[in-house]
């Protein structure tokens, strides 16, 4: 991931298709954190207005998005030969934000200073990765520093071991807790490495037997389309459940959650939809190619501690309150932050892009350098 920095890179181009779906994801995730952020989404006990009622629909849509995001660089990594230097890379470009950007609001004097947390908040700068001042960070390094091993095991495994290994996993992560009402001490939603390593083996199983998931480009979107509406549904339902009788607060939250058998079939609809979708090579491909590996970076920037709560409130000062009362208006604010935050993110890491490939130049023929080139001829 560190968007496309993270594959490996061939002579040919990239498949446009597939970055325009890394831009679409990361657009997703914006609409699920201002979701959150905006404080738009319904709550358990309390009267619902339209506008809540479409937002968690639309959530519905978005939460796919995550899953998509890793599926993607699965589908990638699990063909490539896994180098030190590209988790180097990776690491170097989140210490990037993390460091840098505290600093820099150090500057200007928005930095939050909590000194009852001081010492934890610097071992958040620090060990970003440790520390999961990203979760998806964490957990996408880690996928990252298993990918050989379950490359060598795609390899290996027969395609029925790999698949009823792969059942497994889904019994365990997804299965079980999509129709359990009851909250399980293993179960993290999703968010972690764990639901990672699945969807990299059903990415890397798509991959090697060229699986045609859902026949065609319609049934893909169909599939898409049904699965987020039965999010939709399940979470207006659970919350109407709540709202009369009370209880389902821990279910009410299932549909949600990214190992969710919907949010998983309906990722799979859209990875499915993008890879029938054949892009024109044109100039719209090119600016494709050259933003989709800039998208980790709006996750970097926007997801940063000192930054990820106060973004949406940045944007009311420019754009005006958040409509709750009107459809219309919420869907004009939250597209418009949307988009600033998404290009915010992409000129910043293509400054960031800027520098790491001066520094690259400038470091080539170190001793540093030298070793970690020695590591990935060695390593792969």
């Amino acid at each position: 991931m560190s968007g496309g920095e993270s594959l490996s890179k061939t002579k040919k181009k990239r498949n446009a298709n597939f970055e325009l779906l890394r831009i679409v994801a990361m657009l997703m995730i914006l609409v699920l954190h201002y979701n959150s952020h905006a404080n738009v989404l319904l709550q358990l006990g309390v009267p619902a207005n339209r506008v809540q009622i479409f937002a968690t629909i639309l959530e519905g849509f978005c939460i796919t998005g995550l899953n998509t995001y890793v599926f993607l660089s699965g589908y990638f990594l699990s063909k490539s030969k896994i180098k030190p230097g590209k988790i180097i890379q990776l690491i170097c470009q989140v210490y990037f934000y993390t460091i840098l950007i505290s600093v820099a609001m150090m500057i200007v004097g928005i930095y939050v200073v909590q000194t009852n947390d001081s010492v934890f908040k610097t071992v958040q700068y620090l060990f970003p990765i440790s520390s999961e001042h990203y979760w998806f960070v964490t957990a996408y390094i880690i996928m990252y520093v298993f990918a050989p091993i379950m490359n060598a095991a795609v390899e290996v495994l027969s395609r029925k071991q790999l698949k009823w290994t792969i059942l497994g996993l889904l019994i365990w992560f997804s299965f079980i807790k999509s129709i359990v009402p009851v909250m399980f001490v293993t179960d993290h939603f999703g968010y972690d490495y764990g639901w990672f390593l699945c969807l990299y083996l059903i990415a890397a199983y798509v991959r090697k037997y060229d699986i045609v998931l859902f026949y065609n480009a319609k049934r893909s979107a169909l599939v898409f389309v049904i699965s987020c509406l039965m999010i939709g549904f399940m979470s207006i339902a659970t919350y109407l459940y709540n709202l009369k009788f009370g209880g389902l607060n821990y279910y009410a939250e299932v549909p949600i959650h990214l190992n969710f058998i919907f949010t998983l079939t309906g990722s799979l609809g859209l990875f499915s939809m993008f890879r029938f979708y054949q892009m024109r090579e044109s100039r719209f491909a090119d600016v494709v190619r050259f933003v989709a590996p800039l998208t980790f970076g709006v996750y970097l920037l926007h997801m940063h501690l000192e930054i990820r709560d106060r973004w949406v409130i940045w944007l009311t000062h420019l754009l005006g309150d958040i409509p709750t009362g009107s459809i219309i208006l919420y869907v004009w604010h939250l597209v418009r932050s949307v988009i600033i935050v998404f290009a915010a993110g992409v000129f910043v890491d293509w400054i960031r892009k800027m520098i790491f490939d001066y520094v690259g130049r400038v470091l080539h023929d170190t001793w540093l350098f030298k070793k970690i080139r020695q590591w990935d001829n060695d390593l792969c």
